[in-house]
């Protein structure tokens, strides 16, 4: 099932899990009036449907078909509400935007000392999580209370929060001109793969050159490092240095070991950066350092040792079974890495709705690869022709490039 080809609020109902339904049943159920009945009705039907058929939707509710729209877009908001309430969901960044809106409610009745009460509190938990964006929105919006709630400490007062804007807005700057630089740069390596000629090689330089803002180590924070190794990260891979690529990978997830707090808040980026940890140990052939850090990677999911939700547990699996598949590759492994393909087969399946097309087909190529690998050609080319009859995948050119080089091989040795 592809989240792309089917209706969003189908593919959200179908996401929930048992006590999420659950909750929204008795969210919903505090509601009344007739719109709401329409809206579970809605629910009950979408939950039992194993795909979306809107005909189905029309038989078995009282919804009209003029109103399917509308009772649709209402259902999909207040699952979201619904979801919002659930403790599983909340986390620092939530707190702080509920406590924004709450201190903009006050300020808006006039409550000013509440309200600057409130951004206090919200701000020192922006702080703490090193949230430099949420904590300037917070301290523009204090600025505009205080210069409404008249007290004799204004002056000083005014003084701390423009000093607190000022660094705060070149934190945020700072911030921003990483995190641009590392997305051009991640994009350019989804797109075109690693440099193949000097010409490559010297534009990708020159505009990591010109790009790189000037920095001072010592006054960046964690976010900011972070931004700043995936960058180097990024530019390492598409130079093909994949020794300096280790180091920054490195970085990366060191910044986790020293913060472990960042586990919670930045889950995807730590899962991320394990990852891109062992696809450059793998690159570098470091056999031993990649079979322990793998090993590292699955007790730390094992043990749940951070948070874990729908989007972390389809990146665990992502990551956890190419790197599994790597090692058969290091190892030389290939008859038992086949053997592995069928578990990975299910996975796949299991995931389908969460994970892109384009990951799906790097495990066809890697499943390609190992068969080749095992002299099994015409299952070899049974995958290569699933990546090459795929007409809308948008894969990396030299990943394209690979896989008809390969197949080519592959009928060569098997005889076709």
């Amino acid at each position: 099932m592809s989240m792309e080809k089917t209706d969003a609020l189908f593919l959200l109902v179908k996401s929930l899990t048992k006590s999420e339904k659950r909750q929204f049943k008795l969210y919903a159920g505090r509601l009344g009036g007739n719109s709401e009945k329409n809206f579970i009705a809605l629910f009950s039907v979408l939950d039992k449907l194993d795909e979306f058929d809107e005909k189905q939707i029309l038989l078995k509710t009282n919804i009209k078909k003029q109103q399917l729209s509308n009772s649709k877009a209402h259902l999909y908001r207040q699952i979201l509400v619904s979801l919002k309430l659930n403790p599983i969901h909340q986390n620092a960044k939530m707190q702080v935007r509920e406590q924004l809106d709450f201190a903009t409610i006050l300020y808006n009745k006039g409550l000013h000392k509440q309200s600057l009460k409130v951004l206090d509190k919200a701000k020192g938990i922006a702080l703490s999580h090193e949230d430099s964006i949420l904590a300037f929105s917070i301290v523009e919006l204090e600025k505009v209370v205080e210069s409404q709630y008249i007290t004799r400490s204004l002056s000083s007062r005014a003084d701390d929060l423009i000093l607190q804007s000022k660094d705060l807005g070149e934190k945020t700057l700072m911030l921003s001109k990483l995190s641009n630089l590392s997305l051009q740069l991640y994009s350019m390596l989804l797109k075109k793969g690693y440099v193949s000629n000097d010409k490559d090689f010297e534009e990708i330089r020159s505009f990591f050159k010109e790009s790189l803002p000037e920095y001072d180590i010592r006054k960046l924070g964690v976010i900011e490092k972070l931004y700043l190794y995936k960058a180097y990260l990024w530019y390492s891979f598409i130079t093909q240095d994949f020794v300096a690529g280790y180091r920054y990978a490195q970085k990366w997830v060191d910044l986790f070991y020293y913060n472990p707090e960042m586990k919670k808040s930045n889950p995807v980026f730590y899962l991320k950066g394990i990852n891109y940890l062992l696809e450059a140990l793998f690159l570098v052939q470091h056999l031993t350092k990649f079979r322990s850090t793998l090993n590292f990677f699955e007790d730390e999911l094992n043990n749940q040792n951070f948070l874990l939700n729908e989007n972390t547990e389809s990146l665990a699996f992502l990551y956890l079974y190419l790197n599994k598949i790597n090692l058969y590759f290091l190892e030389g492994n290939f008859k038992q890495g086949i053997n592995f393909i069928p578990e990975v087969i299910e996975e796949i399946e299991s995931h389908r709705s969460k994970i892109d097309e384009h990951h799906v087909m790097v495990f066809y190529y890697k499943f390609a690869s190992m068969y080749f690998g095992a002299s099994n050609y015409e299952k070899s080319i049974f995958y290569l022709e699933k990546i090459i009859r795929n007409k809308q995948l948008g894969m990396r050119e030299d990943l394209l490039c690979f896989t008809r080089i390969l197949n080519l091989i592959a009928h060569y040795e098997a005889g076709m």
